[in-house]
């Protein structure tokens, strides 16, 4: 410990460290609070359904298991399909992803024309837009299913791609037209006396410099769009269906045995992709929020 350190624990009074304990123990008992759950879940996917009956709800599997992670993942009945999770998982890949990347990228176009190439009637788009952001899903369920039913889409992973994009325009737009608001006009001004153009700007200029808002971008719309069940259930339709329609089918089911280790275990199972998200990029969504993508 350094001469500084110790001065500083030295100059600490009773009640100062007092204090700190009490803070560190209120938010190890709010941790515990929210981890518990998510203990007896892991548990309790361990467990066979004998020892679930046997047993406690807190209690840790005497024998684990991964019987039930197996059948959650491959031959779990979902509805009458018992093709597990594994296909909905892919069918919730081949939807977030081109969603993803075609919202964070149509956002950021938005935000960076909003503020950089600015037009009559700027201010009343931007505003419109971010009227969109709270608009509530039921308002658009009937509409979108007149759309996608007109682009023949109705019923598809490819609806549910149209339908997050353009739900998630409004969020990605936000974050970059207020990101690109703190830029200096300056560096843009340069650029188009350089005899550089909108999209050159665009591409090697600002897209660049806004890393951080695209992982917060990216975040956003993963976790959004992977948990998202009213679009998946209202738009799609048995083999089409996304991991948490599929998640709902599993365990609401009322035929044969309740099986709360499968249960268990797929929803841990669909749970996994946002966790491991936030797992890889939760220091980059942090510095996003810092570097102005929610600010103005």
């Amino acid at each position: 410990m350094s001469q500084a350190q110790s001065g500083i624990v030295r100059r600490q009074g009773p009640r100062q460290i007092a204090l700190r304990i009490l803070l560190f123990a209120v938010l190890g008992l709010f941790c515990l609070y929210y981890l518990i759950p998510l203990a007896v879940m892991i548990s309790t996917s361990l467990k066979s359904l004998d020892e679930i009956r046997t047993g406690s709800l807190i209690s840790l599997p005497h024998e684990i298991s991964l019987d039930a992670w197996s059948k959650a993942w491959s031959s779990a009945c979902v509805g009458v399909r018992c093709t597990g999770l594994e296909p909905y998982m892919w069918n919730s890949f081949l939807m977030v992803v081109p969603a993803v990347l075609i919202s964070t990228f149509l956002g950021a176009i938005n935000g960076y024309a909003l503020t950089k190439w600015r037009f009559p009637g700027a201010n009343v788009i931007f505003a419109l837009m971010l009227f969109g952001a709270f608009i509530p899903f039921q308002i658009v369920l009937l509409p979108m299913a007149r759309t996608l039913g007109y682009f023949g889409l109705a019923g598809s992973v490819y609806g549910l791609v149209f339908v997050h994009t353009v739900y998630g325009l409004a969020f990605t737009t936000l974050f970059f037209r207020n990101f690109f608001v703190s830029v200096s006009d300056g560096i843009v001004q340069a650029a188009k006396i350089d005899g550089a153009g909108f999209f050159p700007i665009f591409f090697k200029l600002m897209l660049p410099m806004a890393l951080p808002t695209i992982v917060v971008s990216v975040i956003w719309q993963f976790t959004q769009i992977w948990n998202d069940f009213l679009f998946g259930i209202a738009f799609t339709v048995g083999d089409s269906n996304p991991v948490t329609v599929a998640l709902n089918n599993i365990v609401a089911t009322s035929t044969g045995v309740k099986e709360y280790n499968v249960d268990m275990a797929a929803a841990i199972i669909a749970g996994l992709p946002t966790l491991l998200v936030y797992v890889l990029a939760g220091s980059y969504f942090v510095r996003g929020l810092s570097a102005g993508a929610v600010k103005g």
